[in-house]
C-alpha cells in the first residue's frame, strides 16, 4: 500500500473512532456554546503554534460561524520567525495572564484552548486563568497523548485535568501515525485534520441548536459570492457586541 493510501486510511480510521468514542462530548460543547451564545456571551478559541491553526480555521472564513473570536499568542503562532521560537515561548510562564488580562474575556464566557500534548505551561496557564474568572474551559487534546507526559507547569496539571469539558482527537503519542521503512521517527501528524473536522461538526450543531431555539445563527457567506460583502458587513455590525476581532 502507498503512503498515500496508509496515511487517508489512518486518517478515515481516526475519524471514525472519534465519531464514536467523543460524539457525547461534542454535543456536550455544542449545547455549552448555543447556551453562551443564547445569554450573550462570547466564544473563544486559543492554541500555540501549530494549534493555533485550530483558531485560524474557524473564524472569519466563509460558512464560518461569526461569534468564533481568535486569541493569538504573541510569537506562538506560525508566522513567528524563527519558529522554533514558539516552542520556547510556549513553555514561559506569565505569558497567558499577560494576553488574557487584556481581552474581554468574563464569566460565563467560554475558552477553547487547543493543545494536542496539554502538557506546557503556556496552555495550562490559560485554562487556570480562565477557571479563576468563571469562564467555561474546553480542551481540545489528545488524551493517549497528555496522559502519557508530564505536565512542564509548575502545578504539575495538563490541560485536561483542567478542563470542564474534553474534546479528544485521540491520534498517537508523538502525533505522527506512519513508520515508513528507512525513517526512524513517524510521519504524518492526525491532529489538525482531525480537530479541524471536530470543531466544525461542534460549531455547525451549535448552529442548528440555535435555530431550533428561534435564533438566526450570523454565518459568513463567502465574500467572493455576489452579495457576500454586504452580508457579512450586516452581521459583523448586528452583533458587534459578541465579536471581539473587528
Amino acid at each position: 500500500m502507498q503512503q498515500i493510501e496508509r496515511y487517508f486510511q489512518a486518517v478515515k480510521e481516526n475519524l471514525d473512532r472519534v465519531l464514536h468514542e467523543q460524539c457525547g462530548a461534542m454535543q456536550q460543547t455544542s449545547l455549552l456554546l448555543a447556551d453562551t451564545v443564547e445569554h450573550g456571551g462570547s466564544i473563544y478559541i486559543t492554541g500555540c503554534s501549530h494549534s493555533s491553526i485550530f483558531a485560524q480555521e474557524v473564524f472569519y472564513r466563509a460558512g464560518g460561524f461569526i461569534l468564533v473570536n481568535p486569541i493569538f499568542l504573541p510569537g506562538m503562532t506560525l508566522e513567528t520567525f524563527p519558529s522554533t521560537r514558539t516552542t520556547k515561548f510556549e513553555r514561559i510562564s506569565g505569558l497567558a495572564e499577560a494576553v488574557l488580562s487584556e481581552t474581554p474575556l468574563k464569566k460565563d464566557d467560554v475558552l477553547i484552548i487547543a493543545s494536542v500534548s496539554g502538557r506546557n505551561t503556556v496552555p495550562v496557564e490559560l485554562a487556570l486563568w480562565a477557571r479563576n474568572k468563571g469562564v467555561k474551559v474546553i480542551a481540545l487534546t489528545s488524551m493517549i497523548y497528555s496522559n502519557d507526559v508530564k505536565s512542564r507547569h509548575s502545578s504539575g496539571k495538563r490541560l485536561f485535568e483542567l478542563a470542564d469539558i474534553v474534546l479528544d482527537v485521540m491520534g498517537v503519542k508523538g502525533d505522527a501515525v506512519l513508520s515508513i521503512e528507512g525513517l526512524q521517527v513517524k510521519t504524518a501528524p492526525l491532529s489538525t485534520v482531525t480537530g479541524v473536522t471536530m470543531m466544525h461538526a461542534v460549531i455547525s450543531q451549535t448552529i442548528d441548536l440555535l435555530i431550533q431555539r428561534g435564533i438566526t445563527p450570523p454565518v459568513f457567506l463567502s465574500a467572493n459570492l455576489e452579495g457576500g460583502d454586504e452580508h457579512n458587513q450586516k452581521l459583523l455590525e448586528q452583533y458587534k457586541q459578541q465579536i471581539h476581532y473587528q
